[in-house]
């Protein structure tokens, strides 16, 4: 798509805000055929399985101890979208193009965009995930490390997007999670945090574009819902991602400190030079532990989830 076409209001005030505020604007991807329900049926059927995954939850509260991983074996594309339409399924499709290249060329379109749009903005290591979603299903609290954006193609959802300082994103939290030391939906919830929290019903031909590591949660309307993110780093994004990995390793030293998270200056040098030598050390290895699958998606089954023995997936 061409780059003229990917946006339908971006003006130059947006420029400004990117990567500062909360940006809600449109777009045209909702009409692309990369979405409809026989592109998205082959992607379930062509897609590595290590490159998505399928869960279940409790949506009645918000518990993500509720969170399940199951699988889609036995069904074709099709048979699929229809459980997620009947049932409480949320599939998250990482790195599609490797099915499809022409969603690799979307996201190459998406990121020309924005670099002709926001001057100096130059990005790296860019990554796409689509996701199909049930009817009322969520997304728990929860914090990314990257760069973010969400698009909506289908359906409508209800996003809170909450500061990202404490108490909603504890410094030593988004420490762990960068890590690798603690899951991104580890993050304490509290239902009052949405009093502070910027709430949208986003809809189809509508983005979202969060500063750095902001908090944030997702529960679907009545409907089925498929959207993409899109993530991204900068030389900036990258800097306070050294920084904040150093400062969860000095911080086994000194719990309770206020450690600076600014990306300028001697100190800040230090603390690339620390992280750059922990991760080229292997000392902090991300634990890999395998996911615990426990349910197969089934369109004749309440919520379209039936039980199965468990089995582990290494991913």
């Amino acid at each position: 798509m061409p780059t003229d076409d990917i946006f339908t209001d971006f003006l130059p005030r947006h420029a400004q805000l990117f990567g500062r505020h909360i940006l809600n604007l449109g777009h045209r991807f909702d009409t692309s055929p990369l979405f409809s329900d026989d592109a998205l049926a082959r992607l379930l059927e062509n897609a590595p399985r290590g490159s998505y995954h399928v869960n279940t939850m409790d949506p009645t509260t918000h518990d993500p101890r509720t969170r399940r991983e199951g699988d889609i074996v036995g069904l074709n594309g099709h048979e699929v979208l229809d459980a997620v339409r009947r049932g409480r399924i949320w599939i998250l499709f990482q790195n599609p193009g490797a099915a499809d290249p022409a969603y690799d060329e979307m996201l190459a379109d998406i990121y020309a965009g924005f670099e002709a749009r926001v001057p100096g903005l130059k990005t790296f290591r860019q990554k796409m995930s689509i996701l199909v979603s049930s009817p009322k299903v969520q997304v728990y609290y929860h914090a990314d490390a990257p760069g973010q954006t969400l698009w909506q193609v289908r359906g409508v959802k209800k996003v809170y997007v909450y500061p990202g300082t404490p108490p909603f994103l504890p410094q030593d939290r988004i420490e762990k999670i960068i890590l690798g030391e603690a899951h991104e939906i580890s993050l304490d919830y509290e239902p009052w945090f949405d009093e502070y929290a910027e709430v949208i019903d986003l809809e189809p031909g509508r983005m979202l574009h969060w500063p750095l590591n902001w908090p944030h949660r997702i529960v679907n309307h009545d409907c089925l819902n498929v959207s993409f993110t899109t993530e991204h780093w900068t030389g900036d994004l990258r800097a306070a991602y050294m920084v904040k990995y150093a400062n969860g390793i000095l911080r086994r030293h000194m719990p309770s400190a206020r450690l600076s998270e600014s990306i300028n200056g001697p100190a800040a040098w230090a603390k690339f030079g620390l992280a750059a030598f922990m991760k080229m050390s292997g000392l902090q290895t991300k634990r890999r532990r395998p996911f615990v699958i426990d349910f197969r998606v089934d369109p004749l089954a309440p919520l379209s989830v039936r039980n199965i023995d468990a089995y582990a997936l290494q991913k």
